[in-house]
């Protein structure tokens, strides 16, 4: 019987923290802040959110030989950004691996990549289009927002012709992708998988949206103005909702065997994974079903808690987000925590692309043997953890735990083994 044990080949993402992955991960690791000024659209004064995690703008730099689809004729088609930083990271996830889609790959080669939000842009301009100037909408609106064209336009630019889904669970729809993945192989459906999510949600009423839920951040009335790279301080006494940012991250799976036949090589495999529904509340986390979610991933592994290195947590910075995932922690590890890195202090909330790009980090960690900080860290006394506050940390990681939560209950948590 053939090895499907899921291995990652290559991964690559796009975030506040810039374009090219490698430099994301010094910056990383340096404690710099994504977070700036909300510019996406123009602020009214009384606009609720003026801070943001905003992703480089894709300059003419970039060859469109490398890269066809950054043309600008097919960026006039598709128009919500989702398309070209989901390609760009895909295509260069695949050149990490080593890999092209051959036609004789093509038949078992799976697509899972998606979005939580999707173009929802192109919907909002197109109204906007037909309201002020009663002007029909461009033909390709309806493409732009259907959520599962990302993982559609990624199959017909690679060639992938396996199955091909859509796993849109919120906050985790990134990490919920690779487990995915992680099925079809199990299932002898797909040898390889082109897993991750992206989302650009910086669009004026669903930032607006998630003010009105007392989500996002906002400083504390009479309170002097911060600097925008102070506002993301997740499990912090001072912590104020999350930032709303935006990003893409892809990660290329394959079995074992796959990888072995055509002398790929890797660093990491997915040791062990959950996912549970909390089926409790709408927004608000339910701690038993995180806590079985995290018990189920470590014993899928074959592990005990004393195995994992390291926690790269969900950690949004809500006040009641960040307090339930700690007593999950809390629970589970028995008051020997292992350190915790929380990434959305450097790079904001990028939705369901956020858990893709938060692996991500976690895998290169486990790659350079190192931790980046939790930044804006004020301990709270109620939150007794180690949040790497102090600075980047060398820390050996054979075992590292992953979480994500998302909107709807859904929870997704997994183990990564760092493999020489």
């Amino acid at each position: 019987m053939e090895d499907t044990t899921p291995v990652i080949l290559g991964y690559d993402a796009v975030s506040p923290l810039g374009l090219e992955l490698e430099e994301q991960w010094q910056r990383a690791l340096a404690g710099e802040s994504g977070i700036g000024p909300l510019s996406r659209f123009p602020l009214p004064p009384e606009f609720p959110v003026r801070v943001a995690g905003q992703v480089e703008e894709l300059s003419a730099e970039l060859s469109t030989s490398d890269y066809p689809f950054l043309s600008p004729r097919h960026r006039a088609a598709w128009s919500s950004p989702i398309f070209p930083y989901a390609l760009l990271s895909v295509s260069r996830a695949l050149r990490r691996a080593g890999l092209a889609i051959t036609p004789e790959l093509a038949p078992r080669t799976a697509v899972t990549y998606s979005s939580a939000i999707g173009g929802l842009d192109a919907v909002l301009n197109a109204d906007r289009r037909l309201q002020a100037d009663n002007r029909l909408p461009p033909p390709y609106t309806n493409p732009n927002a259907c959520i599962n064209m990302v993982g559609g336009k990624i199959a017909m630019e690679t060639g992938a012709q396996g199955p091909i889904t859509s796993t849109i669970t919120a906050c985790a729809t990134g990490l919920s992708s690779l487990l995915m993945g992680a099925m079809f192989l199990a299932q002898g459906r797909a040898d390889l998988v082109i897993c991750g999510a992206v989302d650009f949600a910086l669009v004026e009423p669903i930032v607006a949206g998630f003010a009105t839920m007392n989500g996002s951040y906002s400083p504390k009335p009479g309170q002097e103005e911060e600097a925008p790279q102070r506002a993301s301080r997740p499990f912090s006494l001072d912590r104020r909702g999350f930032v709303i940012s935006e990003g893409a991250g892809a990660l290329i799976l394959a079995s074992r065997a796959f990888a072995r036949a055509h002398g790929l090589s890797y660093h990491t495999r997915l040791a062990g994974w959950s996912m549970t529904s909390d089926a409790h509340h709408f927004v608000a986390p339910h701690l038993p079903t995180i806590q079985r979610c995290m018990a189920q991933a470590l014993a899928d592994a074959g592990l005990e808690p004393a195995d994992i290195a390291a926690i790269n947590a969900h950690a949004a910075s809500t006040r009641v987000g960040d307090q339930v995932e700690y007593e999950a922690l809390r629970s589970l590890f028995a008051g020997q925590l292992p350190p915790v890195c929380a990434n959305k202090s450097l790079i904001g909330h990028a939705m369901g692309a956020s858990s893709a790009i938060e692996t991500i980090f976690a895998l290169l960690g486990m790659r350079d043997q190192l931790l980046p900080p939790t930044i804006n860290h004020t301990p709270d006394p109620a939150l007794e953890l180690d949040c790497v506050s102090e600075g980047k940390r060398a820390l050996d990681q054979e075992f590292v735990l992953k979480n994500a939560f998302g909107f709807g209950g859904c929870n997704a948590c997994a183990v990564f083994q760092h493999v020489l």
